[in-house]
């Protein structure tokens, strides 16, 4: 039978006309690099992304074209976020945490032909701008500083713009975004998002179930815009019409609580790492800021049990989530089901320190080494494999690898979990970080939440080293919290209380810092390379 419905195409020029008429008035805020406050509204923000595109038009952009950005997160870059789809080119935000010859040979690879960047990044851009041939290159003047020769000024080019913008004719399968994986192992391969992709992810990330955006909230994404599009964070703002408010190049755990506190937010995300400093800097001044009820996103590794109650502490809720560049990236997000709302605390903790549960319209199974699919009953282990709308089915340029994908299309994620019966996965580790001691399996995350859950311990990490009897043993890297008195025998008394003998570290070893990633998780394979001549004759 035919449908009736309207054939309608899923494009996010339309979340950009329902933000600039429907919630003209509401503010988008951004910390400059002086840590000035840049204000205005979803109005200006609708005319200057319209106004982007028209340009990029009239310097000649064709459907499809490659526009990069090397920028914090600030209004100019929600700007690109919207003007470049709408022009019908694909947004390329490049990651300014990697090193520059990464950066150009993503750069190369993606085909950028435009590159929009940052004036107080252009130190960067040096590094490897004699590699990568970028058509035009337009400065966004964030510090007053003049615009180099030979580059155009962001802001010069909105000014010279002639004519009215009318949205090209697109499909919702065009692409409208891309990003590359952090590269861990080999290159790092790109992701291209589809209009229709993007606009239901945004959608899915305003349920109550999920985020929960709405135009009540005010969000702040520290989780960069450079990486796996903030989490959505900003498409979904601009859907639901929140508020907006952006850090800038301030990471700092005391000018993002000044922001919390200043502009009322009450959403935010980021990796697990930010949220520890942000947890330093109140235990040290707890009664310097008054803060919102904020729901915090916290995605990219486990967040431990611990963390979660220290910031109940404060009335901060922590939603742990789960996802990949390759899925937009939300596939879960975890909050209390109605049969746990009422269940003692330790079972909520318990739950809300799981990666939640599957979004809509995301599948997920998990599937052990031979191949089977595993049941939902809390206990079985398998990689974790999704597929769904927001899910790539390819990378740009390299395909469908068999490493990536299973032969019947899913994502493989190279997580490894359980899922319990009601759907909440509890992810073990990555199946590169697991550790085989003496045939048994030992969940590197699970050790390290351990860890940390205690006082004195800021951060740990945990990694395998070969072991003469037991084929691997756990090496814990540890980091004291400031002025702490912690040794080794009284970190392994106290998990002597919570785990199982053969689950216990072999040895610890104090460190002053653990290396991060470009997205700011823990570089195991970083920490790898910095203890590779340990041997257990050191221990």
């Amino acid at each position: 039978m035919q449908s009736t419905m309207m054939d309608r195409p899923l494009l996010l020029d339309d979340l950009l006309e329902r933000a600039g008429h429907q919630f003209a008035d509401t503010e988008i805020v951004s910390n400059m690099p002086d840590k000035s406050r840049h204000r205005y509204t979803y109005a200006d923000f609708h005319r200057r992304a319209r106004t982007l595109a028209q340009g990029l038009l009239e310097a000649g952009l064709k459907p499809g074209d490659r526009v990069a950005t090397l920028m914090w997160n600030h209004y100019a870059h929600l700007e690109c976020y919207f003007g470049v789809p709408a022009a019908g080119a694909v947004l390329h935000t490049l990651n300014l945490r990697l090193p520059p010859d990464d950066i150009a040979w993503i750069a190369n690879h993606a085909e950028d032909r435009f590159l929009i960047v940052d004036d107080v990044l252009l130190p960067l851009y040096e590094k490897f701008a004699d590699r990568v041939d970028f058509e035009r290159v337009l400065v966004v003047p964030l510090s007053g500083k003049a615009v180099p020769d030979g580059l155009a000024s962001y802001e010069d080019f909105l000014d010279g713009v002639q004519n009215e913008f009318v949205y090209p004719e697109k499909s919702e399968y065009d692409a409208c975004g891309m990003c590359y994986t952090s590269g861990t192992t080999g290159k790092p391969k790109g992701v291209v998002y589809s209009h229709r992709s993007t606009a239901l992810h945004a959608f899915a990330g305003a349920l109550p179930d999920t985020v929960g955006l709405s135009f009540n909230d005010s969000c702040l994404p520290v989780v960069p815009m450079f990486h796996a599009n903030a989490w959505g964070l900003p498409y979904t703002a601009t859907l639901a019409g929140a508020k907006q408010v952006y850090p800038g190049p301030h990471l700092d755990a005391e000018s993002l609580l000044d922001l919390f506190e200043s502009e009322g937010v009450t959403v935010t995300g980021g990796v697990p790492t930010i949220w520890m400093g942000i947890l330093n800097a109140l235990d040290k001044e707890p009664k310097r800021w008054t803060l919102p009820n904020i729901r915090m996103v916290v995605g990219g590794s486990a967040v431990p049990e611990a963390m979660i109650r220290r910031f109940d502490e404060y009335g901060l809720q922590v939603l742990q989530g789960w996802g990949m560049t390759e899925t937009s990236p939300l596939v879960t997000v975890s909050r209390l089901k109605p049969r746990y709302q009422d269940a003692d605390p330790d079972t909520q903790y318990r739950q809300r320190a799981k990666a939640g549960v599957p979004s809509p319209f995301v599948d997920l199974r998990i599937v052990a080494d031979d191949g089977t699919v595993q049941p939902w009953d809390g206990e079985s282990m398998g990689e974790i494999q999704v597929r769904g709308p927001w899910v790539t089915a390819a990378y740009y340029g390299v395909g469908s690898p068999e490493d990536k994908f299973s032969a019947d299309g899913w994502l493989r994620t190279g997580d490894v979990a359980t899922v319990d019966r009601d759907g909440y996965i509890h992810i073990t580790d990555r199946t590169k970080d697991l550790i085989k001691s003496g045939g048994e399996w030992i969940s590197s995350v699970h050790l390290e939440n351990e860890i940390m859950a205690h006082d004195k311990v800021a951060e740990a990490a945990v990694i395998a080293k070969a072991h003469p009897k037991w084929g691997e043993r756990p090496l814990a890297c540890v980091v004291r919290h400031e002025g702490a008195d912690l040794d080794e025998a009284e970190l392994v008394a106290f998990l002597k209380q919570r785990l199982e003998k053969w689950m216990l570290p072999e040895a610890v070893t104090f460190i002053d810092e653990i290396p991060r990633t470009s997205t700011g998780k823990f570089n195991k394979l970083g920490l790898r390379e910095q203890f590779k001549d340990w041997n257990w004759d050191a221990a």
